[in-house]
């Protein structure tokens, strides 16, 4: 019998493949292994993945390409959303949770899948996923103090974090009514108040997070002061921001049922904090918090919240690329933290979390750098942004007015998977407006000027025209 490689093997592989959309020919796999591996042999593990349906192949011999699998179950085409490359046992778990709820059995918290974890010796995320989220996540700052890289991002970040967090929760906020909302403190026409409080809560605890990172860690102080931040004026009690929970809760749309016994969480609450301490690796500290800190739901609400700003911890601390979710699809992030909940399997979530931080590494590189190469996406969709934004100039349109015409205009003419990415290109065009840089967007001073006038003076209302 043949002697397979172990699976750490087979993973390398599929990592490799991550960095290319359009996928990867097998010497640019070869390369990024840093291997001896015969051409040969990796040739035939390609099409062992691919038979597996762990990687997807377009044409064949010299100019075959491979990708992971992008499952149309993932994200659908109306949506909107981009699409995360998934793998098979990802894809296994969507089918599990897309049957009706009365087909999947109700479950309990288990404390054996806390238990049973070892710090630096359990982990969630491979040697080689390691490996490769410290290479892309690791800028070039050179030895510095625990949250320079965050501090000098922090304008982008907070925008970033707190609306695409916020986005996650069901939020109604444009990337626009975010910003300014932040920026300049004026909330959204039409929007309700809980909307521009979860943004406001967010930019609070970022700012906790990133101006004491020396001095924050996985302890109590830490992340129940986090929770306080996130859950200011939400909650029913005021008095359960910063507390764990003392009473019951459900999970919408699972059947997963949490922890009751006050003692119980309290309990797990320490351990979490204790194992993920313990962890050397800051991305798999990263990923553990987002998978068991959840799972307990030691908060009355919020939970998720939490995770996601306390996986930033170790990143902000070790000078990495933060973890902002741009990008990341609503449906698909609920859909895997629910295969947490009711399957204890992380397969989906990790894929999300990757695919996430390289996204977020990619983002930030670019916010850093002052001269470059241009963006192709930009490049690609020169035109449109061209004919949306003269639209909104020429049509003297306020920020409320903007926001909705951009996402219409966005719906009829982009393809659903870039949708997302477009329309925030488009916003942050719109904001980056002044007198010295409209004339590419071919309009006339006079128009420039009238739809100052009403941008300025009157951000809350209704077109002009």
């Amino acid at each position: 019998m043949m002697a397979y490689p172990p699976e750490e093997e087979w993973k390398a592989i599929e990592v490799a493949v991550r960095p290319y959309p359009d996928g990867a020919t097998a010497r640019q796999i070869a390369d990024a292994l840093r291997s001896t591996i015969p051409l040969r042999t990796l040739q035939y593990r390609l099409k062992r993945l691919v038979d597996e349906k762990r990687l997807t192949q377009r044409s064949s011999g010299r100019w075959a390409r491979y990708g992971l699998p992008t499952s149309p179950e993932a994200a659908p085409a109306a949506s909107g959303e981009a699409p995360v490359p998934l793998s098979h046992a990802s894809v296994e778990i969507l089918k599990h949770l897309r049957q009706p709820l009365t087909a999947r059995k109700p479950v309990g918290y288990d404390r054996t899948f806390l238990d049973s974890y070892r710090p630096n010796d359990s982990s969630y995320l491979s040697r080689t996923e390691r490996a490769h989220l410290l290479d892309v996540g690791r800028p070039a700052t050179g030895d510095r103090p625990a949250g320079t890289y965050a501090r000098q991002i922090l304008n982008r970040l907070l925008i970033d974090l707190s609306w695409n967090s916020s986005r996650l929760e069901g939020n109604t906020y444009s990337l626009l009514d975010t910003r300014r909302l932040l920026e300049f403190g004026e909330e959204a026409s039409g929007k309700g108040p809980l909307d521009a409080q979860m943004i406001l809560n967010h930019k609070d605890a970022i700012e906790f997070l990133v101006t004491a990172a020396e001095d924050i860690g996985f302890n109590r102080y830490a992340i129940l002061n986090l929770h306080a931040f996130l859950a200011n004026n939400l909650l029913g009690d005021p008095t359960a921001a910063g507390r764990l929970r003392r009473i019951a809760v459900g999970i919408e749309r699972s059947t997963f049922h949490p922890p009751e016994a006050p003692q119980l969480i309290e309990e797990c609450f320490d351990q979490i904090l204790a194992t993920s301490a313990a962890i050397s690796d800051p991305y798999e500290q990263a990923f553990f918090v987002m998978v068991q800190l959840p799972y307990v739901q030691p908060f009355e609400d919020v939970n998720k919240r939490v995770s996601r700003l306390a996986a930033n911890i170790p990143l902000i601390k070790g000078n990495l690329s933060p973890l902002s979710f741009a990008e990341v699809p609503r449906s698909i992030y609920t859909e895997a933290m629910l295969g947490v909940y009711e399957l204890h399997k992380i397969d989906l979530l990790k894929d999300v979390f990757i695919w996430a931080c390289e996204r977020s590494a990619a983002r930030y590189a670019a916010v850093r750098q002052s001269l470059g190469e241009p963006d192709p996406f930009r490049l690609r969709h020169r035109a449109a942004l061209r004919e949306i934004i003269g639209d909104v100039i020429r049509d003297r349109m306020d920020r409320q007015s903007a926001a909705a015409c951009v996402a219409a205009w966005t719906r009829e003419h982009i393809d659903p998977h870039e949708r997302d990415r477009f329309r925030e290109v488009a916003e942050d065009e719109l904001l980056s407006l002044h007198e010295g840089n409209f004339a590419r967007y071919q309009i006339k001073p006079s128009e420039f000027e009238a739809w100052q006038k009403v941008w300025a003076t009157n951000p809350a209302g209704v077109a002009r025209h």
